[in-house]
């Protein structure tokens, strides 16, 4: 059986190593990356050139501009802009050099603010998005669109999946614009020691959250690439193409900040200042849809945090910020 060539875009951030560790570990993929240097995504004609000389069996897209809510805040045009131009380039490229087959990362912020929970595939498109990161959000929308339009149109397989909030290896751990595991991390340990009595955290502690370790999204991608087209065009509809992944199970920040400072051994107290807003109340996605589908998660909260730790202790020279 010959090797299937894959194109993974994106393979520095925290989903796209994953899936390309992922990938060496199945076995039978010649795995091709670049870098930002080597390969600018943004540009048409460089995009449109290297599909063409290299001749993908797969794409896996995991390349896109991310960041916290004050990055989203505070450049808006450069969200939409990146990722619409990283998108639109890799999946007409894919297309127009015959790539079958394709997988489309997504986020689960493209759903409405005042989605119902959990939330299910068919909320996309129902309401009013979160408006700090309602570019980005409008991007990734695009991208699972025009997967579907070239399925429509072409009788592409180009799938999506949709993760919940995810943490792991390769996380960004910066102490201004980290997400709130790697800031947690960061926190508990630099507070562990200095031997702080106390650490502060934001709010009540009572939102719920979802979180999902990389390792568990990278299996899932690849999981979905390779459901037979059968199976997996029974569990979605032309207009509706995209998969949520996530546990399906969410945690208190309270839970969660409590058990961030048992793995990283702080001893001191947690004290919560209520004056900080503390969010939306709950964010849960309804992952059924892939459990039919036969995958779900399998690395615990716990675990996954071990896990995030550890690299953390092993990569920090890398990230003082």
């Amino acid at each position: 059986m010959s090797m299937k060539k894959v194109f993974v875009a994106g393979h520095r951030g925290m989903v796209g190593s994953a899936i390309v560790r992922q990938l060496e570990e199945r076995g039978g993929f010649s795995i091709v990356t670049r870098n930002r240097s080597e390969l600018d995504l943004t540009n048409q004609q460089a995009v449109s050139e290297f599909f063409a000389a290299e001749q993908f069996d797969q794409v896996y897209l995991a390349a896109a501009k991310v960041g916290g809510i004050i990055a989203n805040n505070t450049y808006p045009a450069e969200f939409i802009y990146e990722n619409l131009m990283i998108q639109a380039n890799i999946i007409h490229a894919a297309h127009a050099t015959d790539v079958q087959q394709l997988l489309f990362l997504g986020s689960s912020c493209i759903y409405p603010k005042l989605a119902g929970q959990p939330m299910a595939e068919t909320a996309l498109l129902t309401g009013t998005l979160e408006p700090t990161n309602e570019p980005y959000a409008i991007a990734k929308i695009a991208g699972i669109k025009l997967c579907e339009s070239y399925n429509r149109q072409y009788g592409r397989d180009y799938r999506s999946v949709m993760p919940t909030n995810l943490y792991g290896p390769n996380d960004n751990f910066h102490p201004e614009n980290s997400h709130v595991i790697p800031a947690l991390l960061r926190r508990f340990h630099e507070a562990k020691l200095a031997r702080a009595a106390e650490v502060t955290a934001w709010g009540t502690g009572s939102p719920m959250r979802e979180f999902l370790h990389v390792d568990d999204m990278a299996a899932a991608s690849v999981h979905v690439m390779h459901l037979d087209n059968a199976t997996y065009e029974a569990n979605t509809q032309p207009m509706l193409s995209h998969i949520n992944v996530g546990t399906g199970v969410d945690c208190t920040i309270k839970e969660l900040t409590e058990t961030v400072a048992k793995v990283v051994g702080f001893q001191g107290e947690i004290v919560w200042d209520t004056s900080k807003p503390d969010g939306t109340p709950r964010k849960l996605m309804d992952v059924s849809r892939l459990k039919s589908l036969g995958w779900q998660a399998s690395i615990g909260l716990e675990d996954g945090l071990r896990d995030a730790y550890q690299w953390f202790l092993d990569n920090q020279t890398s990230f003082r910020g």
